[in-house]
């Protein structure tokens, strides 16, 4: 399969995101329809929740579903949910 067909083929369905830093004890656990946000402490938690929250405007904005969007323009838009958080 060539490198073009492949990425014509790939298509992001949800995202994931794990916060490594939690050590309260408290188990942090967000799902929305594109988003699973697991652990983090609770600030770090919170910045995916942001960082979740502005990728979904962002998308909404551009009037697209998750699924429909290109690989690349997924990524554009999570790394500047990011640096908006």
């Amino acid at each position: 399969m060539s490198r073009a067909s492949e990425q014509e083929r790939l298509r992001i369905l949800g995202l994931l995101g794990v916060g490594l830093d939690g050590e309260d004890g408290h188990r942090r656990q967000t799902r929305t329809d594109k988003f699973i946000l697991i652990g983090g402490s609770a600030e770090t938690h919170e910045r995916m929740q942001e960082t979740a929250i502005k990728f979904e405007e962002a998308l909404e904005k551009r009037g697209k579903r998750l699924q429909d969007a290109e690989v690349e323009e997924v990524i554009d838009l999570l790394k500047d949910a990011q640096e908006g958080s």
